[in-house]
C-alpha cells in the first residue's frame, strides 16, 4: 500500500467514516500524538548556504513528523501510525523520520487534514548548511530545511532538521547524497528549530492597523540571538525592525515587536498601525539563533476603497453623463451601465468610453466613465456600478435621464422663474434708488440747517 492509500486510510479515520460517533465538544478534546506524513520533494542538486536552492533536481520524498501532538474531536480512534512496511513500491521514495519531541509544531491540525479539506501542502526539502561553523558543527551530521505551505492561504512552516545516525557508522546510506539511513531504510532526524506564519497573505484597508504574525521554536540549549523585519516592494528593500540582545529598533514609524517577554517564548508578530499605500509588499520574518537562521515571508496588501459620483456632464440633447470613481487601489477596477426604462428590466449599455487612468501623489487611482444618454420617450434610469477587490459588494449609482418634452418643459420654467426674479430685483432696485435719493435730499436740509447762522437760516 503506498502513501494515496495511506492517506485514504487516514481521511476515513478523521471523518469518521469508519464508526461515526458524537462530535466531541471542543472543551472536553484530549491531546493525542500522532504522525503527520507529507508528500514532498527533495532537492538534490544546485544547493547553497542559508537553505535555499537554485537549478533544482528534485525527487519525490516522505516527510513524517512523529508524535506530533493535535487535539482529538473523536475522529482519531482507530488512527494508526505510519509504517515503513506500507510502502510496497518498486522504487520508494526517500523519507525522512523527524522527532518533533524537542520543538513545537504549529498547525499541525491544518497539516493533518489538509488531504481531507481538499488542500494541498506544498512540501519542499532542501540541504542546509550551517550559517557559523561552530564546535557542534564538527559531527558528521547533515541538517535539512523542510519549508510546508497549506493551499489557500493556510500556514507556513519552516523547519530544520538534524540528522541522528552518523554517516561514518552506518552501512546503509542515501547514494546521491550520501545520507545515512536507520535500520528501516528511513533518514533519522529531529528538528531543532521552526519558523512559522498562520497568515502569510494579508489583505487590509489603508488607515487599519496590521499584525504580521510570526512565531518560532527552537531545541533546549540555543539561544535567541536576533529577529529582523524587512519590507521587499517593487525591487528595493529596506529594514522595518530590527530586536537584538533585548534592544529593539523601529525603522518605520510606529512599529513594534512583541513584549520581550512573548518575544522570548517564541511570538515574534510586528504590529504597524496606520496603514498607508506604502507599507504594501513582502515582509520577511528572520529569526536567529545562536547557530540557526530560518524565516518566513508574509505578503501585505493594502486597499483603498473607491469614491464613486454620477452626474450630468453635458445638458446638450441628448445629456451626457459621467462616473467619476476616485481614491481607490489596487487600479483593477470594473464599471458596468445598465439601462432601465419605466416598468422595464435593466439593460446593460456597452457604448461607454473611459478616461486614461490618473494617479494621486500618494498613490491612489481615479477614472472616469461617460455614455451619451438616450431616454427615448419616457424617459430611463441609467446605473453606473463599480466593483473593486477592497469592496465587499459593488457601488450602485443612478441617474434619471428625462425625456426631450420633459426637459423643454422644465427649462420653460426655469427661464420664467428666472425672468420673474430678474423683474422682482429690477423693480426693488428702482424702489431703492429713489427711496435712497429722498433720504438724501432731507439729510442735506437737515444738514444745512444745522450749520447756517440763524440770520441766514431767515433769508
Amino acid at each position: 500500500m503506498g502513501t494515496e492509500g495511506w492517506c485514504l486510510l487516514l481521511c476515513l479515520a478523521l471523518s469518521g467514516a469508519a464508526d461515526p460517533g458524537p462530535t466531541v465538544p471542543a472543551a472536553e478534546r484530549q491531546w493525542r500524538a500522532v504522525d503527520v506524513v507529507l508528500d514532498c520533494f527533495l532537492v538534490e542538486e544546485g544547493m547553497h548556504r542559508g537553505g535555499f536552492a537554485s537549478d533544482k533536481t528534485m525527487v519525490k520524498a516522505l516527510l513524517v513528523l512523529k508524535q506530533v501532538p493535535v487535539l482529538d474531536d473523536g475522529s482519531l480512534e482507530g488512527f494508526s501510525d505510519f509504517q515503513v512496511s506500507t510502502l510496497v513500491q518498486d522504487n520508494p521514495p526517500v523519507t525522512f523520520e523527524a522527532s518533533v519531541s524537542p520543538v513545537q509544531i504549529p498547525h499541525a491540525e491544518a497539516l493533518l487534514h489538509a488531504d481531507c479539506s481538499e488542500k494541498e501542502v506544498t512540501c519542499e526539502i532542501s540541504r542546509y548548511f550551517l550559517q557559523a561553523r561552530q564546535e557542534v558543527a564538527v559531527e558528521t551530521a547533515a541538517w535539512f530545511m523542510a519549508n510546508l505551505q497549506v493551499s489557500g492561504g493556510g500556514p507556513s512552516v519552516s523547519i530544520l532538521m538534524k540528522t541522528l545516525v552518523d554517516a561514518e557508522n552506518t552501512a546503509l546510506s542515501y547514494p546521491v547524497m550520501n545520507l545515512p539511513l536507520g535500520p528501516q531504510g528511513t533518514v533519522l532526524t529531529t528538528v531543532e528549530f521552526q519558523v512559522s506564519t498562520q497568515t502569510p497573505s494579508l489583505s487590509l484597508q489603508r488607515g487599519s492597523s496590521a499584525s504580521l504574525h510570526c512565531g518560532f521554536s527552537m531545541a533546549p540549549g540555543w539561544d535567541l540571538a536576533r529577529v529582523e523585519w524587512r519590507l521587499q516592494h517593487k525591487g528595493s528593500g529596506q529594514l522595518v525592525y530590527s530586536w537584538t540582545a533585548g534592544q529593539g529598533h523601529a525603522r518605520r514609524e510606529g512599529a513594534t515587536l512583541e513584549p520581550e517577554q512573548l518575544l522570548l517564548a517564541g511570538d515574534a508578530s510586528l504590529k504597524l498601525p496606520s496603514l498607508t499605500l506604502k507599507d504594501e509588499g513582502a515582509y520577511i520574518c528572520q529569526v536567529t539563533t545562536s547557530l540557526y537562521q530560518a524565516q518566513q515571508i508574509i505578503q501585505l496588501h493594502v486597499q483603498a476603497s473607491p469614491k464613486v459620483r454620477l452626474g450630468l456632464a453635458s445638458e446638450a440633447l441628448p445629456p451626457t453623463l459621467i462616473c467619476n470613481i476616485a481614491g481607490y487601489y489596487p487600479p483593477d477596477v470594473t464599471v458596468t451601465w445598465t439601462r432601465e426604462e419605466l416598468g422595464g428590466a435593466p439593460v446593460p449599455v456597452s457604448d461607454t468610453s473611459f478616461s486614461s487612468l490618473r494617479q494621486s501623489p500618494e498613490g491612489t487611482y481615479s477614472i472616469s466613465s461617460s455614455l451619451t444618454a438616450e431616454p427615448g420617450s419616457a424617459g430611463a434610469t441609467y446605473t453606473c456600478q463599480v466593483a473593486h477587490i477592497s469592496l465587499d459588494e459593488p457601488i450602485v449609482t443612478s441617474a434619471w435621464a428625462a425625456p426631450p418634452e420633459q426637459r423643454t418643459v422644465a427649462f420653460g420654467v426655469l427661464f420664467g422663474s428666472s425672468l420673474f426674479l430678474l423683474v422682482l430685483l429690477y423693480l426693488g432696485l428702482q424702489r431703492w434708488q429713489a427711496t435712497s435719493s429722498k433720504i438724501c435730499q432731507d439729510s442735506e436740509a437737515l444738514w444745512v440747517d444745522a450749520l447756517l447762522p440763524p440770520n441766514k437760516k431767515k433769508e
